[in-house]
């Protein structure tokens, strides 16, 4: 597998000022608030999202200190995202460690979220680039909107696969199409490369949430997260959608009533999972992940060549074959 090392290269020096700068944003007065920062800086991921906005920004011209800013602008909306998401999802853990909602409580979690929230909104009305501040707008109330959704699909109990791509792509694939859309425009490029970057995006961002739904099927304490928690939380990902769907009733009957009745204990969770796997949800989830991935480079493969254009089809890659 790729080193993610070698996929920053084109972009290492503003990827390393991105992160001083990013940790620089996190500052209040508030004891609460500050302590609650030191619990996201412990939980911290990789920044995959900001690395796509430079490493766009750069195959499309030149990542500029602006390109670094708004890279700190999407990590910080991307964590206002996941604070909110485990207040939502009532989760305890955040990669293998507590979730800020787990070491305080609902309120705190939320109140930090929105201070967050402010204090990018506030950093991009500074950088004073109104196309990219509605783009950030535009990004904000598709992620509430897929999260919504997502409230409501549990609701109807096994949804469509449509809709399980509509709430993907408002939840995650949107904001790496504005990680792309923001690199282009940051880079100097035109209208028609802009929406080819935004594109790219979106469809990384699909890959990249269907890999993190085939986690779920197995245990691996590196990911953070018990096996079927997705399960357990009522989300019908992918695999087990697949295997609901293409399954004849009399089949799937037993399943269906687990689902009905939220009946989710770790036995019936092991069972919906070995369910999953059995019908060829595993499988069928891969391939569409892959299709996606082979669309996102056929699509970049348009730009110029670069070594930054190299490393974004090695990070489509990386995004597929990743680990954790």
């Amino acid at each position: 597998m790729v080193d993610i090392h070698q996929i920053e290269k084109p972009v290492a020096s503003l990827f390393d000022r991105f992160l001083s700068e990013y940790d620089r944003a996190f500052q209040s007065e508030i004891k609460t608030i500050r302590s609650a920062i030191e619990t996201i800086r412990v939980s911290n991921g990789k920044h995959i999202r900001p690395l796509l906005l430079l490493l766009t920004a750069e195959a499309c011209g030149k990542a500029t200190p602006d390109s670094v800013e708004y890279a700190v602008l999407i990590e910080l909306l991307h964590t206002v995202s996941l604070i909110h998401d485990d207040v939502v999802d009532e989760t305890k853990q955040r990669r293998g460690l507590p979730s800020l909602n787990a070491v305080y409580d609902n309120r705190v979690a939320v109140l930090v979220g929105d201070y967050i929230f402010s204090e990018t909104m506030m950093r991009a009305t500074k950088l004073g680039d109104i196309q990219v501040v509605a783009i950030l707008s535009f990004l904000c109330r598709e992620m509430s909107e897929g999260e919504v959704k997502q409230l409501e699909n549990q609701e109807s109990i096994i949804l469509s696969e449509p809709d399980y791509f509509q709430i993907l792509e408002k939840k995650t694939a949107s904001l790496l199409s504005g990680c792309t859309e923001i690199g282009a425009i940051t880079g100097g490029a035109d209208e028609k490369m802009q929406d080819t970057c935004k594109k790219f995006g979106q469809l990384l961002g699909c890959c990249f949430q269907i890999k993190d739904d085939i986690f779920d099927y197995f245990d691996n304490q590196l990911i953070g997260k018990p096996s079927g928690n997705d399960i357990r939380e009522g989300k019908i990902t992918l695999p087990l959608l697949y295997a609901l769907i293409s399954t004849p009733e009399s089949e799937k009957a037993r399943y269906v009533e687990m689902i009905n009745n939220n009946d989710f204990t770790p036995e019936n969770i092991a069972a919906l999972i070995a369910f999953a796997k059995a019908k060829g949800g595993i499988e069928y989830a891969q391939a569409r992940m892959k299709e996606y991935k082979e669309k996102a480079i056929e699509i970049i493969e348009t730009l110029p060549p670069s070594e930054a254009k190299d490393s974004l089809i090695l990070l489509a890659d990386y995004l597929v074959d990743r680990s954790k």
